[in-house]
């Protein structure tokens, strides 16, 4: 029996080898052998065997691409993402993977940003946990869903209004405006909205949702270069004038680059009692001294020698919740626009029958020193405006003797338009004080 151990290895070797040899074979790898705890590599000296596999080869355990998916099951991505999400997952310094189970605290909120869209309410609820629920639904782009987006947004506008979204910059966003209309108009509570240069005109939607009541807290409001003209000042203002409601609280305004708006425009302004900044810089204006006499009479507000820098456009920038999401539409849409051929359809579809014409993203009249700024502010809040001269400072009792003359001498200017043929009242002091209160 022993003699016959040798034939048996070397007909096993032969064999061996000519497997190896075979081309429809695939390549075995090197062979390993656990000894008294540790590894060994067997050798492939064998007769026949390529040369290619008795080099070593380097210890590797798992071949390239391997890589280890934590999951229970394949069905697809979303089972996939729910057992996965449950798990932090992090390297150690020699690199191994580790992973440790999340806190109850984090699987709730995570599950709950997911369908943040099918809660009926968010009002009562704790600001603190709120906000992080916010983030988290933020995290997942949950608000640039079609439709569940605009739903989850709301149930946070309606609950939170302010600290959801203080401030809106939409200069020069018109695309943002088009596309995300009714998510723009569901912030409540906003005290700062910038609208320069979107060339929305007097008809567009959310100019009529300034007169909401929604936005009665707006003080600071931007339209400059939008393409207005008086009908769309009396649209906006007529609230205001009518019922007491709407833009009462407005302090700033900016209505310059508006070559259509003329004096008959700015008659409209005088209901806004609160109104301390107004700039109608590049306006149509026909009487520009006698507007200036109008302004200071009716609502206190005298011509600026200096540009004031309320209307540099540093001063409104969006803050709040959402001030990430805002730049995750911008982001979106400028993508989508990017991979269309015509843009132009775009745009038709935002301006609707007016016409397409290649402005600049600038507004024209924005840079100009030839004209003349036409900033108006009033004398009590001098101080904080900055460099102003110190004859522009005028008393209250200079303010009240110039409404007394301008009361008591008879208007001479004839109505510009039939909606302004109206008869002026003569109110005393004490009943202009009384308004002004």
């Amino acid at each position: 029996m022993e003699k016959q151990r040798p034939r048996e290895r070397s007909s096993a070797a032969r064999g061996m080898s000519c497997y190896l040899r075979s081309r429809s074979c695939p390549d075995p790898g090197p062979i390993y052998v656990r000894e008294n705890g540790r590894l060994h590599m067997v050798s492939l000296a064998l007769n026949g065997v390529p040369s290619s596999l008795r080099e070593p080869r380097p210890l590797r355990l798992f071949p390239k691409g391997f890589s280890v998916e934590l999951c229970m099951n394949r069905e697809d991505d979303a089972a996939r993402k729910e057992k996965t999400d449950h798990f932090i997952f992090t390297y150690t310094r020699e690199g191994n993977l580790r992973y440790s189970a999340k806190s109850l605290f984090s699987l709730v909120l995570g599950f709950i940003s997911d369908n943040v869209d099918h809660i009926d309410s968010l009002i009562g609820f704790p600001e603190q946990i709120a906000e992080k629920l916010f983030c988290a639904a933020e995290a997942r782009h949950k608000f640039t869903e079609p439709g569940a987006g605009l739903r989850a947004l709301q149930k946070f506008t309606e609950a939170y209004g302010r600290l959801v979204l203080c401030s809106l910059c939409l200069r020069n966003r018109y695309l943002v405006i088009s596309e995300k209309l009714e998510e723009i108009k569901s912030f409540r509570e906003l005290t700062c909205l910038d609208l320069s240069c979107c060339k929305l005109g007097d008809e567009h939607e959310l100019l009529e949702h300034l007169t909401n009541e929604a936005l009665s807290s707006v003080t600071q409001l931007r339209l400059k270069d939008n393409c207005l003209s008086d009908a769309g000042v009396r649209r906006m203002t007529a609230p205001v004038r009518v019922m007491r409601r709407g833009l009462e609280n407005l302090a700033l305004l900016d209505l310059s680059c508006n070559p259509e708006i003329t004096d008959a425009g700015i008659g409209y302004l005088f209901s806004f009692r609160k109104l301390n900044c107004l700039d109608i810089s590049g306006t149509g204006l026909q009487d520009v001294k006698a507007v200036m006499h109008k302004l200071q009479t009716h609502i206190g507000l005298v011509h600026s020698k200096v540009p004031l820098k309320e209307f540099d456009h540093s001063g409104c920038k969006t803050e709040g919740w959402a001030d990430q999401i805002v730049l995750q539409w911008e982001r979106v849409i400028s993508g989508a626009v990017a991979g269309q051929d015509k843009p132009r359809m775009a745009a038709s579809r935002f301006y609707g029958k007016r016409p397409w014409t290649e402005a600049p993203t600038k507004c024209p009249l924005a840079d100009t020193n030839s004209g003349e700024k036409l900033q108006f502010y009033k004398e009590k809040a001098a101080e904080r405006h900055g460099p102003l001269s110190k004859r522009e400072a005028a008393t209250s009792q200079d303010l009240k003797s110039a409404k007394k003359r301008a009361l008591e001498e008879p208007e001479k200017e004839a109505p510009s338009s039939p909606s302004s043929r109206q008869k002026c009242v003569r109110l005393t002091v004490e009943d202009w004080d009384l308004l002004n209160s």
